[in-house]
């Protein structure tokens, strides 16, 4: 049987629908955390490593520490959003932007919903631009391979961006969130693979060094000028940023869970803890033996700005392992998009045969899939546009740095917070009111801070970039 978990459902029997009349949900601890490990081990972290370098010993680890507490905090508060009032039997907030409309008013929830969504967009331009260098990255290795590391091994990365948007394109046609939890497991087993090569690559290269580099205070002034000690440093930040931002679709990822008891909050909150616990201990693994391996010199991209030269089948498999995790990231992150626009057109011409009409589609195993004309289109778009995007801004580091930076205050601690005080009436000027402020302040700082570095490595950049040339 196949409904659409879209459009809602009367009341039936239980052991079919939840309790706001749609298809039960199935979702587990384990899914839960599957998707939030997707979206969180992303190509965030190759670039920790640079980060680390930018910010030595001291300030780098400190800072993804950092960073991982406010995370999760901030999670388990927006995890309380989920439903309204009683956290069991109150009334269900489908997506952030529900959540924020249900707690916030007026401006707030305009500015949120055009925030989520071009952050939304923003990723998946960073994650095209990920798979598409390790793509490359795999071309060229086979070339150093075969010519030697001396090399120039010149690739354009255009042609590999096009074979990642039309995977995308294919993907996308997966109508619902709910449905692409397999992706999700898929995604999360490569993203563990491929940080564990990183790892043990870097490892071999502190052996093979005799020693640990790197220094308690990052890139030393005379490999770099003063101006771009601090530009970096900034930037860094948003890369850590970056490398934890998944709270945009954390309640996208609830509305997946199996219904009460226990309550899709605490399950949340579990799952919240074990997937940064896993990502920190990876990042700060990876991060950290990166920097130890190259010190200053650590590139921004651990597994393709070759650091590493060989062995080379090792490094393709870490790549491929990339490429197959963003193909999967890429989809969790956007499907919130696609919903809301879908169910928008919908609300606005609910009589459009284009864009409410499904044809079932026959599949192996007595199964059907809904083809839709609506769907088809305007996600191919969005595939296509976000694609030619990445095309004309192929910066790694400085891409990944800004959008870390603008997504994180707003996104990920300051509607949390707003929501969390309004949900459980905390009084103003109250300790917990001032402590909740002082941390959104304390975050808005450093976001304004990265997004500035972020966008003078962005314009450093264009100096010498020419479009669709060989790099």
């Amino acid at each position: 049987m196949e409904v659409s978990l879209e459009l809602g459902l009367p009341q039936g029997a239980s052991k079919c629908f939840d309790d706001d009349g749609r298809l039960k949900r199935t979702g587990t601890l384990w899914t839960a955390s599957a998707h939030i490990i997707t979206a969180v081990i992303g190509s965030g972290v190759l670039s920790l490593a640079w980060a680390i370098g930018q910010l030595g010993w001291v300030a780098g680890p400190a800072v993804m520490l950092l960073f991982s507490f406010v995370t999760y905090y901030t999670s388990a508060l927006l995890a309380d959003c989920y439903r309204s009032g009683d956290p069991v039997a109150g009334k269900r907030n489908y997506t952030y932007m529900d959540a924020v409309r249900a707690n916030l008013n007026g401006f707030k929830v305009e500015l949120c919903g055009y925030l989520q969504y071009l952050n939304i967009v923003g990723v998946a331009i960073g994650y095209t631009i990920a798979a598409s260098i390790s793509m490359v990255a795999i071309k060229r290795s086979n070339c150093f391979h075969k010519n030697g590391d001396d090399s120039p091994c010149q690739v354009n990365s255009n042609p590999y961006m096009i074979m990642f948007g039309v995977a995308e394109i294919f993907f996308s046609q997966i109508p619902d969130f709910d449905q692409i939890w397999w992706l999700s497991i898929v995604a999360a087993v490569m993203s563990f693979t491929y940080s564990s090569i990183g790892l043990a690559l870097g490892i071999v290269q502190v052996i093979k060094n005799g020693g640990v580099r790197g220094s308690l205070t990052g890139i030393s002034i005379g490999t770099v000028s003063q101006m771009d000690k601090v530009w970096r440093s900034f930037q860094a930040f948003g890369d850590i940023a970056f490398a934890y931002s998944y709270s945009i679709i954390l309640i996208e990822i609830q509305d997946t869970i199996r219904a009460p008891p226990p309550s899709e909050a605490k399950v949340m909150k579990k799952a919240t803890l074990i997937s940064v616990a896993v990502t920190t201990t990876f990042y700060m693994l990876c991060g950290c033996m990166g920097y130890a391996a190259f010190g200053d010199l650590a590139p921004g991209n651990l597994l393709t700005g070759f650091g590493f030269y060989n062995p080379y089948w090792l490094l393709d498999i870490a790549n491929v392992a990339i490429v197959i995790h963003l193909v999967g990231a890429y989809q969790v992150y956007c499907q919130p998009l696609f919903a809301f626009v879908e169910k928008w057109a919908l609300r606005t011409w609910p009589e459009s045969q284009f864009i409410s009409k499904d044809i079932q589609v026959p599949l192996p195993a007595s199964r059907s899939y809904k083809f839709n004309l609506f769907r088809l289109t305007w996600r191919t778009a969005f595939v296509v546009v976000t694609t030619v995007v990445s095309m004309l801004l192929p910066f790694f580091n400085d891409v990944v740095g800004f959008l870390g930076a603008v997504g994180f205050w707003p996104l990920t601690v300051y509607f949390p917070v707003e929501m969390y005080i309004v949900q459980k009436k905390v009084a103003k000027w109250s300790t917990r009111w001032m402590c909740l402020q002082l941390l959104s302040l304390a975050c808005l700082i450093i976001t304004i801070a990265s997004a500035a570095g972020s966008i003078a490595g962005v314009v450093s950049d264009l100096k010498v970039y020419h479009p669709f040339k060989a790099r």
